[in-house]
């Protein structure tokens, strides 16, 4: 298994606790590599790593893991397609990939494009539909694509809390009508979807 955008890594511990064989994560962001390092000192499983680099550093065509997670990337990136493109060459020939990121409503062909911020995030680039997103996976090469979820995201699911203190989704919002971004774009909505690797 990739996880890519993994982070410290915790759910490839999970997906370790699952079944999975082996899961190679990838983020290029430091701290998260170091946090991964503090608990496999003490875990020490030689089945799970954490390498500090983004995705476009894979070798080309790797063509190597059965499933890739991409979860919560997609936006981030100023090329989505170019991004779909990467993750499907990690795949094996009729390997899976489980890609969960932003969505909006509406119809084939629609695609958010902030003009600054989405929800006070600075680095978000586009927020397709999730009939565009089917059709961006397909237009990949990928096969079988299905949404197998679309969730708005909730005040109870990402909050504040004693651990973590900072601003949360409330705080992203429009006090006066939870629906809207404090930009005025739709509230985030999250959907998951499952694809093949030709």
């Amino acid at each position: 298994v990739l996880d890519v955008g993994g982070g410290n890594g915790y759910h490839g511990w999970r997906m370790l606790g699952e079944g999975a064989e082996f899961v190679m994560g990838i983020d290029p962001t430091l701290v998260f590599t170091m946090q991964y390092h503090v608990m496999q000192r003490y875990i020490a499983n030689n089945k799970h790593f954490v390498v500090p680099i983004g995705i476009e550093h894979m070798p080309e065509k790797l063509a190597w893991f059965d499933t890739v997670f991409s979860m919560g990337v997609l936006y981030h990136r100023r090329s989505p397609l170019t991004h779909l493109m990467e993750l499907r060459d990690c795949l094996k020939p009729g390997g899976e990939l489980v890609l969960e990121t932003l969505i909006i409503d509406g119809p084939e062909g629609m695609s958010l494009i902030p003009e600054s911020r989405y929800a006070k995030m600075r680095n978000v680039w586009f927020i397709p539909s999730s009939e565009t997103m089917m059709v961006w996976l397909k237009k990949c090469g990928f096969k079988e694509v299905r949404c197998v979820d679309e969730n708005v995201t909730s005040l109870d699911e990402q909050r504040s809390t004693e651990w973590m203190t900072f601003e949360s989704l409330k705080d992203f919002l429009d006090p006066n009508d939870l629906t809207k971004t404090i930009e005025g774009y739709q509230a985030p909505k999250r959907g998951v979807f499952i694809a093949k690797a030709p």
